[in-house]
């Protein structure tokens, strides 16, 4: 052994490791073997910081029930919580993809823990007579009850701030709501002229769905308490003392803050990741929604000559290097570019699940890089969205009140009162002659000036308030504000 290397020796056989690093051998043939996605496991800190929870609350609980000595629980519980705070995490250097049903993370924490406990007690690194990775740190534990329950422990954790992004950006479409709450606009069904409304109703529709999935992600969530600590290998409890089961979850619980329980089948919750399949499922449906939004915002600021061109997104970056002046949606095109990516990641979750295999399902680690990269995209998909997007959108106000005026959608008003086909026909001859739908009425005799105007007001006709204060739409006057309603 070199002062740059120490020797370590495992079943297989030896191997020299630096002497700096925390890791030892078992992460050292991890991380040959499995150089596949070249992203160690430290690229989702939330697992690094649910993986040091699991093995602080083993060992307390270890040392509750007289399994582990105080000072070697002691220098462990230090070691984790030191990691919990972010140190050592450029130490987790396996593979996010990895054989082993995530042996190879639970070793890599093993060893780091191990030989920081053994800094801490003023011995070398890889001194393990003294604190040795898999007898102590280990202890009344296996990866097939440690990762799991890392992995939830960690989506719990990420979700928080991706909960937090979505609701921002959702305070980011509401306040556009506000502020675009006075302007009339035609809506669509099937890309074809609908009834009209307001342009805030359809921005305050955006965060009433993200809402929605906000509320989907907590329910989700909570199904991730459940967790399987203590089943060891197959749910069977072997090496793990009496009284251990119902300690490591009271540690956890107290380290995590999340309201976990011990599954009541232990050898049912380790072979079944159904869980994973329910939460991926909620992502997508989030992810999915997102894309929707960002297509209609797309959809609403094309142009901006030859387009729908009613919004006008912020410039961002040069949209062609060959046609000068040319701005493209950069922004929405990304996020649906993430809620793609996202949709695959479920189904690779959904068949990992599907091919776990008898009493251990092999392939978590897919499973937890599929959710853990879902969820950091999509926060990051959701900040990009609001900051460089949504807070900066403007209403083309002149194009829609064009447009409302010329639209026959109006007619749609009309219709109880001068019957279906009356109206059918005036819609006609509008489109036929780009005549206003107003004048046409007034003119046939149909209706008189003030039944008209009372028919066609723009609160009536967005369904937002009492007729009796809006101004009249055949009037084009474009200082309508609304009624009190619509800002509250």
């Amino acid at each position: 052994m070199s002062a740059q290397t120490r020797t370590e020796t495992d079943s297989i056989g030896s191997l020299e490791i630096p002497a700096s690093a925390y890791w030892g051998v078992h992460t050292a043939r991890a991380h040959e073997n499995f150089p596949i996605a070249r992203r160690p496991v430290s690229v989702y800190p939330d697992f690094i910081r649910a993986f040091a929870c699991v093995k602080q609350a083993a060992a307390r609980a270890n040392l509750e029930i007289g399994a582990l000595d105080e000072q070697r629980a002691t220098l462990i519980d230090r070691a984790c919580e030191e990691i919990k705070t972010g140190m050592l995490h450029d130490q987790f250097v396996v593979g996010v993809v990895q054989g082993g049903a995530g042996t190879s993370t639970n070793m890599n924490a093993n060893e780091v823990i191990t030989n920081r406990a053994l800094e801490l007690a003023g011995h070398d690194k890889g001194d393990y007579s003294f604190i040795n990775p898999n007898d102590h740190t280990n202890r009344s534990q296996s990866t097939n009850d440690t990762y799991p329950t890392a992995i939830k422990v960690a989506l719990a954790f990420s979700l928080t701030t991706l909960l937090e992004e979505l609701e921002l950006l959702a305070a980011s479409f509401e306040r556009k709501g506000r502020e675009f709450s006075h302007i009339l606009k035609v809506g669509r069904t099937q890309l074809q002229d609908a009834v009209p409304m307001t342009l805030g109703q359809e921005f305050n529709a955006f965060a009433v769905t993200l809402r929605e999935d906000v509320d989907r992600l907590r329910e989700a969530v909570t199904l991730l308490g459940e967790v399987n600590m203590g089943a060891t290998a197959i749910g069977t409890g072997i090496n793990a003392p009496k009284g251990y089961k119902e300690a490591v979850i009271r540690h956890l619980r107290e380290i995590t803050d999340l309201n976990l329980v011990t599954s009541s089948d232990l050898v049912e919750s380790t072979m079944d990741t159904g869980v994973f399949i329910t939460f991926s499922g909620a992502l997508k449906r989030s992810a999915m929604k997102l894309s929707k939004i960002s297509n209609d915002l797309r959809l609403l600021s094309s142009g901006p000559q030859a387009g729908i061109g009613e919004i006008n997104l912020p410039a961002r970056q040069a949209g062609s290097s060959i046609m000068p002046g040319k701005v493209n949606p950069v922004i929405p095109e990304a996020v649906s570019q993430v809620a793609y990516s996202v949709a695959g990641a479920d189904v690779t979750v959904s068949m990992a699940v599907e091919a776990g295999q008898l009493q251990l399902n092999a392939f978590e680690p897919i499973i937890a890089h599929s959710l853990f990269q879902s969820i950091l995209w999509l926060e990051r998909a959701c900040q990009t969205l609001r900051v460089n997007c949504v807070d900066g959108i403007t209403a083309n106000e002149e194009r829609l009140e064009e447009m409302v005026s010329r639209s026959v959608t109006v007619i749609t008003a009309l219709a109880p009162v001068i019957g279906y086909s009356a109206a059918a026909k005036l819609a006609k001859e509008a489109l036929a002659t780009n005549a206003k739908v107003a004048d046409l009425v007034t003119s046939q005799g149909l209706l008189d000036r003030d039944e008209l105007e009372r028919i066609l007001q723009p609160s009536k006709l967005a369904g937002l308030a009492p007729e009796t204060d809006a101004i009249p739409i055949i009037e084009g006057d474009a200082e309508y504000e609304g009624h009190p309603a619509v800002e509250a």
